[in-house]
């Protein structure tokens, strides 16, 4: 079976929470499941004996658990993300990497951190993302979602061709290159579930550009970029409008009988455009998914809750589908 590491993200966060949780939930079906936890044994153990007076959900027992200590080297009060916070979820990140470039693990799986707290502790990254790749050798990683839906079945995947940057960086950082690794990445992707995946692609512009009226990316390069790859015999469309690229997938997750006008694979050509019809249809089933690193890895789509953060609230629904995802598909 597939030995999953997890980095447990910002501990002032809800990932020690969500974690537990979603390990209660796969040991009942899969006590063979053994992941190895990596973050500080001591405060997990706290965060669980917390967390059983505050919450009526069952919870993984840490000290039944396999983890890698890495201790704390300060006090850390739930929903008050610090620059020590960040510090340690940066440093847990990395060490569970490490276990699975050394053969230890399997597949990783990431807790969620912020950013903004990384950039504090002295670690300016757009996100985990770009730290893995530079763990790696400095691989063109990507973001890929995928989720099953409860309701039909269906698999639903969408990659972003651009991660965190500004919207004012989108046009001038999007070029043929680019795109055309991407579109090869989603495809790969893809086949995993289907012999000949179907990809929609989205414009850039509203109205896929409406013929050069409201843009002309469409028209000067990006409509040439995908038909080399229809002349390759990968069945795309694109690129389509923005506002309807995503209408098939809705009905496909609504019920079984209406998976033809879905596409295996839905390329966005930035973060929102991709991230807004997932979350609306998948927030609790969606998986963010690195492609492109050595081993597969899975996160949760969501963040670090501080407002959540040791009340015992938080749904452990999309950690879980990050570790179904992790040992399915790792």
């Amino acid at each position: 079976m597939t030995r999953l590491a997890i980095a447990l993200g910002d501990p002032a966060g809800i990932g020690a929470e969500v974690v537990l949780k979603a390990l209660a939930r796969l040991q009942a079906d899969s006590p063979q499941v053994n992941p190895l936890l990596v973050g500080c044994r001591s405060w997990l153990q706290q965060s669980y004996e917390q967390l059983r007076q505050r919450c009526d959900e069952p919870l993984a027992n840490p000290s039944e658990l396999a983890v890698l200590d890495l201790p704390l080297q300060s006090t850390i009060t739930p929903g008050k993300g610090s620059t020590s916070s960040g510090a340690a979820g940066f440093h847990w990140l990395t060490h569970a990497t490490q276990a699975v470039l050394e053969g230890n693990c399997d597949a990783l799986v990431t807790a969620p951190i912020a950013k903004h707290l990384w950039h504090k502790a002295g670690h300016h990254y757009p996100g985990q993302t770009e730290r893995l790749a530079e763990l790696c050798g400095g691989c063109e990683a990507s973001m890929l979602f995928t989720a099953r839906s409860p309701l039909s079945g269906w698999r639903f995947n969408t990659l972003l061709a651009t991660t965190h940057i500004p919207l004012s960086e989108v046009p001038q950082t999007l070029n043929s290159d680019l795109l055309d690794h991407r579109l090869d990445q989603l495809h790969q992707f893809c086949k995993r579930f289907s012999s000949a995946p179907r990809l929609h692609v989205a414009g850039l512009n509203p109205h896929a550009g409406e013929a050069g009226q409201l843009g002309e990316e469409e028209m000067r390069w990006i409509t040439p970029a995908l038909d080399r790859h229809r002349q390759l015999g990968i069945q795309l469309e694109g690129p389509l409008p923005p506002d309807t690229c995503w209408m098939g997938a809705v009905q496909a997750w609504q019920t079984l009988d209406n998976q033809a006008a879905a596409a295996d694979g839905y390329l966005a050509l930035y973060h929102d455009q991709g991230l807004i019809p997932v979350k609306l249809l998948a927030f609790d089933q969606a998986v963010n998914t690195t492609l492109g690193l050595p081993f597969l890895r899975t996160s949760p789509d969501h963040g670090t809750g501080f407002d959540r953060a040791g009340h015992g609230s938080a749904r452990g629904e999309s950690m879980l589908a990050a570790i179904e995802t992790a040992l399915e598909l790792g």
